[in-house]
């Protein structure tokens, strides 16, 4: 009982919340890093893997050890959960409902490449099930229209250097909070940019009533690279998405109260 009234009374402040969110911060940064590294080698012509999540993940699963690994990465990203489901429980911050649902999808993918049973269906898939259902056609428009406006505020947040709030004062001064701030820059844009793209593929999708036109980061990263000068352009945004990744380890080291 009084570690449930200390938890209401500190919230995510709490010292074992706390440590849980620096640990799932590290998982969530090493699959940045990942997933930037597999759109790296997209760029420049080796598809050996999935520049999304499930790559990543199954490019961990595939290293020395990779089981216990990626065992690991499913606990960090479930502490992530925990993390952003106690400040919409206790701090009432109900914005990060959504980034519970994107770590909750995440861990799942983890679980599931642990067990073998790899990634299931795909953005289309579900896609295809929501335009199914009664105005399902204006419900991928609606998904669409929301995952554009969570771009535009990624790039916004990485403009404005409002992911500064996310780090201690150690954690921005000196060259290594220089840096640390330059990471936070370009990798809210080129997370942005990414994502903006998704969210026009369910546009497009629910404009042409045809699910399979809808997809994930994979498919978004492919419309860059299928795009003029398009290998130079996933290039940076692959190396966007890695300094995103670094971000969130420095972010797990310098986590601000």
């Amino acid at each position: 009982m009084a570690q449930t009234s200390q938890l209401s009374r500190q919230g995510s402040d709490h010292p074992w919340v706390r440590t849980s969110a620096r640990l799932g911060l590290v998982a969530y940064g090493v699959v940045n890093l990942l997933i930037g590294w597999l759109a790296l080698q997209l760029a420049v012509g080796e598809r050996s893997g999935r520049p999304n999540s499930s790559g990543a993940l199954h490019e961990i699963a595939r290293q020395p050890m990779g089981a216990a690994l990626i065992w690991a990465v499913a606990v960090g990203l479930a502490l992530l959960v925990v993390w952003r489901g106690i400040e919409v429980v206790v701090e009432h911050e109900w914005g990060s409902a959504l980034k519970a649902a994107l770590y909750a999808s995440l861990a799942v993918t983890a679980v599931s490449t642990a067990v073998g049973s790899g990634s299931s269906g795909g953005t289309d898939s579900w896609t295809a099930t929501l335009m199914k259902m009664p105005g399902g056609q204006v419900l991928v428009g609606l998904v669409g229209v929301a995952v554009l406006g969570y771009a535009v505020a990624q790039v916004r947040k990485g403009w404005s250097e409002g992911f500064r709030e996310d780090l201690d004062a150690e954690g921005q001064s000196g060259q290594t909070g220089s840096a640390f701030v330059v990471f936070g820059q370009v990798g809210y844009a080129a997370k942005g940019v990414a994502i903006g793209i998704i969210g026009g593929l369910f546009l497009w999708a629910a404009f042409t009533h045809s699910a399979k036109k809808s997809g994930g980061l994979d498919v978004a990263l492919q419309t860059i690279l299928e795009a003029p000068f398009g290998r130079v352009l996933l290039g940076l945004v692959a190396l966007g998405i890695a300094c995103y990744g670094a971000f969130n380890l420095a972010r797990a080291k310098h986590l601000s109260t």
